[in-house]
Formats: C-alpha cells, structure tokens, sequence
C-alpha cells in the first residue's frame, strides 16, 4: 500500500498530494485532488527522492510529497486545507489523502530519535524511521478514538463541543482510548464523563481513518440505559436528546459520525 523508492512515470498522469506547511496543492477551478504528470511538476523535482506511493485511485497511482514550509507556486493549483478534499463527497479517495497526510506527519516529527536524540533514518522495505545508534524504531501513529450515537426510543443524544459552537452543530459523541483500555470500555466511560449517562446494547458499525491528526474513528451505535444529561463544561458544553426527524445541523454524510446518525434514523423508522 505504501512503497518508498518508486519510480514515477514522467508523462503519466497520477494524482499528487503535496503538502506545503499543513496545506495541500489543490486546482483553482475543480474540487478534488491536483491530476498532472510528473513532467508538469518541475517545482517539485528537487523531492523526487522522497516520493512516497500512498495507494491508487480510479486506476491512477497516488504519490506523496511534503515540501515542507517551502513556498509553492504552480499555475492553476492552490493552497488549501485538507479538509476541501472532503466537499469532493468521495470517501475512498479522502482515505488516501488521510494517509499522505499521516505519512507526512510521521516523517516530519520523526527526524530526531525519540530515546537518545540522534537523527532518524528511513527503513527502505517499510514504513518506518530507525536510529542506527540506540536502534529505536518508530512506525506511523495510530491513535484510536471511539465514536457513539445513542438512541432512546425516537431520540438521537448529540452533543456540542467547544470547537462545534462557532458552526452550531452538534454531533454524536467520541474520545480517545487510554491505554489498557477496551474500544468498549472506552465508550462506557466517555459517554458517563462527558454526559452522565449509562449506555447498553452496544454493538460495532465501522470505522474511519480521521487524519486530524493520526486517528482511526471506531463507530458504535448504543441504547440509552439510565442517567439524567449533565455535560462536563470542559469537552461537551451542550447536549440534548433531539427527536428523529428534529435534528439541529449535523455532520455531513460522509464522516463516520453523520453514518452513525443515519444508521440511527433507519433503525428508528424500521420499527
């Protein structure tokens, strides 16, 4: 899936994710990924060593190449956040610029060994960086983060965080995983700490990598076992019990927690 020391056709049309700061080269005129052969992209030629194949998408390979805090300039792209690439509404295609994106990061924030502060190097058959002094190895970081929707009876629970207040939207709710901690301990306790309450029958949806900044979203839907709403104040400043077909604005479709919403409404209506 992702291959180091490639060779990329020069005339052949693939698609780049490169990354300048933490934006990405996107077109000025189409929404999506920025399409151009490698021969079209001399500003580039300099980090054709540190080319990094992160998938493929519609038959077109997909490459990597983080430039860092250098300035681009390429006629017809832009900087943009990679948050743009989710108004493309194709998930399969974000999940690898959520990956170029991690892999990016990775490399960035693991120059220096960790354990005894020696520079890093690349392995060259995976992705990995290694001090050839100590021999510390590091791999990409995963961090797993639980998402929940709860349901009593024809109510959805959903909540608003304080990064949720400026749009006014309110989602489903989720947490990262301590260590030594089940996925499904993780979601009892975030539910009764964020807003104290009990949850029951609670079964697995799916799960969505979220590379903001290297988590993998674990979704559960949950019954409403017990418990009168108090939210936190510190990560959850509002929630509510909303009605099925009353709901405030919500996450897109296309993010896990908008899924889990969904999943919710059909299981409401089928009975």
């Amino acid at each position: 899936m992702i291959k180091q020391n490639v060779n990329v056709n020069a005339y052949t049309p693939s698609i780049w994710f490169i990354f300048s700061a933490e934006k990405l080269l996107v077109p000025h005129e189409a929404q999506g990924p920025l399409i151009e052969s490698w021969n079209n992209l001399g500003f580039a030629h300099a980090y054709k060593e540190q080319i990094v194949q992160v998938g493929e998408h519609n038959e077109q390979m997909c490459y990597l190449i983080d430039m860092g805090n250098e300035v681009i300039e390429h006629s017809g792209a832009q900087l943009a956040h990679l948050r743009s690439l989710l108004l493309h509404d194709d998930l399969e295609l974000f999940s690898v610029a959520a990956r170029a994106w991690q892999v990016a990061l990775f490399l960035r924030t693991h120059r220096f060994c960790g354990q005894c502060g020696s520079t890093m190097q690349k392995i060259d058959w995976e992705m990995a960086m290694q001090c050839h002094r100590c021999h510390h190895r590091c791999y990409p970081r995963i961090s797993p983060c639980i998402i929940v929707a709860i349901r009593h009876e024809d109510k959805i629970l959903l909540a608003q965080g304080k990064p949720q207040k400026d749009r006014n939207m309110f989602s489903t709710l989720a947490g990262f995983v301590e260590s030594g901690e089940t996925l499904e301990n993780a979601v009892h306790r975030e539910v009764f700490e964020e807003v104290g309450v009990a949850i029951k029958n609670l079964r697995y949806m799916s799960s969505q990598p979220w590379p903001f900044p290297h988590s993998l979203m674990v979704g559960f839907l949950a019954d409403f076992d017990s418990g009168d709403i108090k939210v936190d104040g510190h990560e959850i400043i509002e929630a509510h019990w909303f009605k099925y077909d009353q709901l405030p604005n919500i996450p897109p479709k296309f993010s896990i927690a908008g899924q889990l919403i969904e999943r919710t409404i059909e299981e409401i209506c089928a009975e």
